[in-house]
């Protein structure tokens, strides 16, 4: 992508949508920011306020279809960034919507990428198309790939999609697989917290899989891929003592439920070197790394449990309910 080019970011102001804004940001491009919300606190959690103010934030459904198109044509966006979604949590509540959003959304953005001739859309995909048992969101995932190899057959439109796994770093503070980074800030915090799950995963660091993404964006047109996206495979054990060695004082404060997530353990990532990812974090770094950024905001006062996704319960962290996504705002 060359500097001149306006770049479109669905979902930009979820985890992965923020770092991969920061990351765009901080190659000097422009950013265009499309979301439901108008809420910019993950991305001031990632970004400089004065890269924050740079962005173009359009507010609008993924569901209109000409909502989507009309902002590929009046931003003359060349190159698209798809990540916006709901979460398995909330597709399992009201599956409907979660199609609605997770499929009938995807297949606006590529229709608008098509009718406004880009070349190519870069979106996330998910493991959870392997999951046993099977979700509602792990389908609605399989079927954007299948409606990205349409669209290379029929239309000539190119697409690369990624699988992440859990990830996992400042700013995730919803879905499934949310717990980790809840584990490292209440440990930040000095709170007691239990994951929601144990065994072992791949886990995939935000600022990873930022960087993987616009690099696929930067590649050459070239087919419908869809790769598996690699990590660190680590236990939860392997998690709490990466966490017990970055945070002073938190030995015992974390735990970790026995079920392993419904996902395999090792994955397959053959072929992601054609689109030349980023080296992988290692877990410590990442911790040490998140646990950095959590410090300076809880210096100034400003590392709410509340806002990453955490409730304190008798002196212990624990999930906070969070509600299912209204409709944008008008």
């Amino acid at each position: 992508m060359a500097s001149s080019e306006s770049v479109l970011v669905t979902g930009a102001l979820g985890c992965i949508g923020a770092w991969t804004v920061g990351e765009l940001a901080g190659r000097g491009k422009r950013v265009v920011a499309f979301d439901r919300s108008a809420d910019l606190r993950r991305l001031h959690l990632v970004m400089k306020p004065e890269e924050v103010a740079g962005v173009t934030l359009v507010i609008g459904d993924l569901a209109d279809t000409t909502a989507v198109e009309e902002v590929v044509r009046s931003e003359s966006i060349t190159q698209i960034i798809h990540l916006g979604a709901l979460q398995l949590p909330f597709c399992k509540a009201d599956p409907p919507r979660g199609a609605t959003v997770n499929v009938l959304g995807t297949v606006n953005v590529f229709e608008a990428a098509r009718r406004c001739g880009i070349e190519q859309v870069v979106y996330s995909s998910s493991i959870a198309v392997y999951g046993d048992p099977i979700s509602h969101y792990g389908v609605f995932k399989l079927a954007n790939e299948g409606n990205a190899r349409a669209y290379w057959t029929d239309s000539g439109l190119a697409s690369i999609g990624l699988r992440p796994m859990t990830v996992y770093g400042p700013g995730r503070d919803q879905g499934l697989t949310s717990s980790p980074t809840k584990a490292i800030v209440a440990a930040v915090l000095g709170y007691r917290y239990e994951i929601t799950f144990g065994g072992s995963t791949l886990l995939n660091f935000a600022p990873d899989v930022a960087r993987a993404l616009v690099g696929a964006a930067e590649s050459q047109p070239a087919g419908a891929r869809v790769f598996n996206l690699n990590g660190s495979l680590a236990s939860m054990a392997d998690l709490v003592g990466a966490i017990e060695a970055v945070v002073p004082g938190s030995t015992g404060f974390i735990t970790y439920r026995p079920d392993p997530l419904p996902f395999p353990e090792a994955i397959d990532t053959t072929g992601l070197d054609d689109i030349n990812p980023p080296p992988v974090t290692p877990l410590l770094d990442a911790v040490a790394r998140s646990v950095e950024l959590l410090n300076r905001l809880r210096e100034r006062g400003e590392l709410v449990p509340e806002e990453h996704g955490l409730a304190l319960v008798e002196g212990v962290a624990v999930d906070r309910p969070v509600p299912a996504p209204s409709q944008p705002a008008p």
